[in-house]
C-alpha cells in the first residue's frame, strides 16, 4: 500500500488509544471463532445468526471509533493546512462513510 503525502503528514488518531483497539478487537476475534464452533457444533441458525449480528456490530463500533479518531486528527489537521491536503483528506473520509453506510 502507497503512502501520500498527506497520510505522512498525520499522526493516526487511534495511535493514543490503541490498547483499547486491541482489546476491541481481540474480543471480536474471539466472537467469530465463536460462531466458527457454533457452526461446526451445528447449532440453532437463529442463534448464530443473532451472534454474527452482534459481531457485525462490535466491527461498526470500531470502524466508526476509528472514523471519529481519523476526522478529529488527521481530517482536522488538513484542514487547519487547507489546500490539496484538506481537499483529499475531505474526499478520503466521505469515500470512508460512503463504505460504511453500504
Amino acid at each position: 500500500m502507497s503512502t501520500t503525502t498527506a497520510e505522512t503528514a498525520c499522526e493516526h488518531g487511534y495511535i493514543t488509544d490503541k490498547t483499547r483497539y486491541f482489546s476491541r478487537l481481540r474480543r471480536i476475534e474471539g466472537q467469530a471463532r465463536g460462531i466458527q464452533r457454533m457452526v461446526d457444533e451445528e447449532q440453532y441458525c437463529i442463534d448464530i445468526l443473532t451472534q454474527i449480528s452482534a459481531l457485525t456490530g462490535a466491527l461498526q463500533n470500531v470502524a466508526v471509533g476509528s472514523l471519529e479518531d481519523h476526522l478529529r486528527h488527521c481530517v482536522a489537521d488538513a484542514a487547519r493546512t487547507g489546500g490539496d491536503v484538506a481537499e483529499e483528506k475531505i474526499r478520503e473520509a466521505s469515500q470512508a462513510i460512503g463504505r460504511l453506510i453500504r
